[in-house]
């Protein structure tokens, strides 16, 4: 379903109105490249092992909700985005809320629970930066050639459609900017308060175990750390029973 939103359409996954309200919210929150059809069946699994409410969406500019409103963005476009969650989750008049962020998005979840503690029961992430490092760098500069080399543009236009360019150019333009070299959110780690789990593949191809280190040492919830050997940076794809069963623990332990 679609909803309006700062006046721009936003698509969902299913109609909240549908929710079970004495039970809690998982919100998935997408990649750079990601959108709702992308996550496939990991939130249902997830839905199924905890009987919780799921719901994931398209940001502003991905998948089938409204092109984006900019053609650049600036540094603190992914605070910007943890507010738009923020009022997503007002709107919805959604409660108890656990976050599920990959890549982006896990940034996204960690700025939000910073920002606005008192709305989020728990985050889980994967491949989530806070700093900017030269393997994040290079990993994008390997993505770039691989659109313009292989399939990959033909891939992502099954889910963006029109929105493709725009979606690939705005998170490598931006990640590779002179601007954005000294991005860091470390500073607003210190306000989160829930629990946290912090996934990341041994070999993620776009960081270092740096970022779960700092995430897990300077958050003031509990945070657990999630190191799966031999995978890159989409655990829920790459080792699915590993993390369906650690995120199940997890919420259902909250």
């Amino acid at each position: 379903m679609d909803i309006f939103l700062n006046e721009h359409r936003l698509r969902l996954s299913c109609n909240p109105k549908t929710f079970n309200n004495s039970k809690p919210t998982i919100l998935f929150l997408h990649d750079s490249l990601g959108c709702i059809e992308l996550w496939r069946d990991f939130p249902e699994k997830i839905k199924a092992g905890t009987d919780y409410n799921v719901l994931s969406y398209d940001r502003q500019g991905y998948g089938k909700s409204a092109s984006f409103s900019e053609t650049t963005r600036d540094k603190n476009y992914l605070k910007k985005e943890a507010d738009t969650l923020n009022l997503l989750i007002n709107q919805l008049e959604l409660e108890k809320v656990i976050l599920f962020g990959h890549s982006d998005g896990g940034s996204i979840g960690l700025l939000a629970a910073s920002l606005y503690p008192e709305k989020i029961l728990g985050v889980i992430t994967e491949g989530a930066h806070v700093f900017v490092e030269k393997e994040t760098l290079d990993g994008i500069r390997e993505a770039k050639i691989a659109y313009k080399m292989t399939n990959l543009k033909e891939k992502l236009t099954k889910y963006h459609s029109a929105n493709t360019e725009a979606v690939f150019t705005m998170w490598t333009e931006t990640w590779l900017s002179p601007m954005f070299l000294d991005w860091n959110i470390e500073n607003y780690l210190s306000n989160i308060q829930c629990p946290s789990l912090i996934i990341q593949g041994e070999k993620d191809e776009y960081g270092t175990l740096d970022q779960v280190t700092s995430i897990v040492e300077k958050t003031r919830g509990i945070s657990k750390p999630l190191i799966i050997p031999e995978i890159g940076h989409t655990p829920h794809k790459e080792a699915p029973k590993t993390v369906i069963r650690e995120t199940i623990d997890f919420v259902l332990n909250l």
